[in-house]
């Protein structure tokens, strides 16, 4: 006997990413779970039977399981027929892997927004025919964990496996409409607890958002759809909300920064998930309880989040409300700067003028004229320890494309849309989940623990650690490391 299995609280990627495995391996049967999410089981209602799809309860006893293919999990659950002595676990999901494997696991796991979208390629791939309510729900299975495409875990392989799926006749009514749920009677009663025990804390920089809530008494209610309702109330960096359901809690972290993996916080109590969405259930405790420990907790996972000061240019140029529009147009000629912000003879900022503006005036023959007539009037300025979102906010109001810094009194430097621009979260997350790779590959586990310790050390006290020296070519190269020098500054 071949099974599919994936986790229990099952969401439309588990439940699609079943269906799809089946295709892959049709002689393997696909287990659903005995939880699914009270969406996917109204979805299943409807389309369930032209789904191949295996009730736990109707496998056979005393077979011997030759082979697993997990999917969207890699925790193994046992169901019903089931003995512990399987032959091999292959593993088919979009989280990382363990760093220590069983001997006859197998992994194939990926960096996309959903376990769905490698599968869906394999098929694609392979020329396997689906129907249009498998592509529905694979669909679904897509769209509901990258948040209709929009989460920053998003790949551009996750955007051509929709496309695919719905060149295969997938229905994006159907998916979307069983993806935007209405709430029980019973969520919309914890939806109140969670608001009422609503609490931002800052750490690190970050607002983040902690609650907790008591379920009914004998409901098994979804939890992760109050997660997303209530982070779209409050839009933190990062929310933990904490249900108690009769003896034990449930956990359920989403986070919006790559400064915080939800997923290693799930760990702590016994739970999982990726960077950005995890949960856990955590036995013999009160939601309370749990809720203090995590207040504790969750400054050893938050790092710091980046100023203005990291960011800013400083020594910048400013001219006066009396330069001549040609004066400051030679002056951006020589520097090659789009703008310049305006200060008065105390050295305050009064506003901003930015080469559209000096262009269009020399067009309209007033290079003789004096800054004060075209420049954008205003104050607008920013510390070197405001937050990047700070800046951003500020440029949507004001429309301007840099923003002076100032340190009390003193213009100390500016930061543009070219500097919000560089930063490029998703490109930085790639670049550190490889390099934490390589160093996880060179870098023995005892040493690497000390080497967090300190970096966790150092980011409390506001310094910044470097790796010099032959460590950095060795990493790079793949090739062992013998010695470590590191910099702090």
């Amino acid at each position: 006997m071949q099974l599919i299995l994936t986790h229990e609280n099952a969401d439309f990627d588990a439940v699609a990413s079943l269906v799809a495995a089946h295709k892959l391996y049709p002689t393997a049967s696909p287990v659903l779970p005995r939880r699914v999410n009270r969406n996917v089981r109204a979805f299943l209602s409807l389309y369930g039977p032209s789904l191949p799809l295996v009730e736990p309860n109707t496998l056979p006893r005393g077979q011997h399981v030759q082979r697993v293919v997990l999917v969207d999990t890699q925790k193994l659950s046992f169901v019903r027929g089931m003995g512990k002595d399987i032959a091999e676990v292959l593993v088919i999901d979009h989280h990382h892997p363990p760093e220590s494997k069983p001997q006859n696991w197998r992994f194939q796991c990926d960096q996309v927004g959903a376990a769905t979208t490698l599968l869906a390629e394999a098929i694609s791939s392979r020329l396997i025919p689906i129907s249009p309510a498998e592509a529905t729900l694979m669909l679904a299975g897509i769209y509901e964990d990258t948040g209709n495409l929009t989460y920053t875990s998003t790949t551009p392989r996750d955007l051509r496996a929709a496309a695919w799926l719905i060149d295969q006749g997938a229905d994006l009514a159907v998916a979307t409409e069983f993806l935007d749920h209405p709430l029980t009677p019973a969520q919309q009663q914890i939806y109140e607890g969670l608001r009422e025990h609503l609490d931002i804390v800052e750490i690190n920089g970050h607002p983040i958002a902690l609650s907790w809530a008591e379920s009914p008494p004998d409901t098994e209610e979804e939890i992760s759809t109050l997660a997303h309702k209530l982070r779209e109330l409050v839009e933190p960096s990062a929310l933990f909300i904490l249900v108690q359901l009769g003896e034990n809690v449930q956990l359920v972290a989403r986070s919006t920064t790559d400064d915080l993996n939800v997923a290693e916080v799930s760990e702590h109590f016994g739970g999982g998930g990726h960077d950005r969405a995890a949960a856990a259930l955590i036995k013999g405790r009160s939601a309370q309880e749990a809720l203090e420990e995590l207040r504790d907790l969750l400054p050893k996972y938050v790092r710091p989040r980046i100023k203005v000061r990291d960011i800013m240019s400083f020594g910048v140029r400013t001219v006066r409300p009396t330069n001549s529009v040609a004066d400051v147009a030679r002056r951006m000629l020589q520097t090659g700067h789009e703008g310049f912000p305006v200060i008065d003879e105390t050295g305050q900022v009064i506003g901003l003028v930015t080469r559209n503006a000096v262009d269009r005036a020399i067009q309209h023959g007033l290079k003789d004229q004096p800054v004060r007539r075209i420049m954008q009037h205003g104050t607008h300025a920013v510390h070197p320890d405001d937050s990047i979102e700070r800046v951003r906010t500020l440029m949507i109001q004001t429309g301007w494309g840099q923003i002076p810094v100032v340190s009390g009194d003193q213009l100390v430097g500016v930061i543009t849309r070219t500097d919000l621009i560089r930063l490029k979260p998703s490109a930085q997350a790639a670049d550190r989940k490889r390099i934490a790779h390589l160093m996880e590959q060179a870098i023995p586990a005892p040493v690497l623990k000390l080497i967090r310790e300190i970096g966790s050390a150092a980011a409390k006290q506001g310094y910044r650690l470097y790796f010099v020296g032959g460590l950095v070519r060795d990493l790079l190269l793949g090739q062992p490391v013998f010695d470590i020098d590191l910099v702090v500054e």
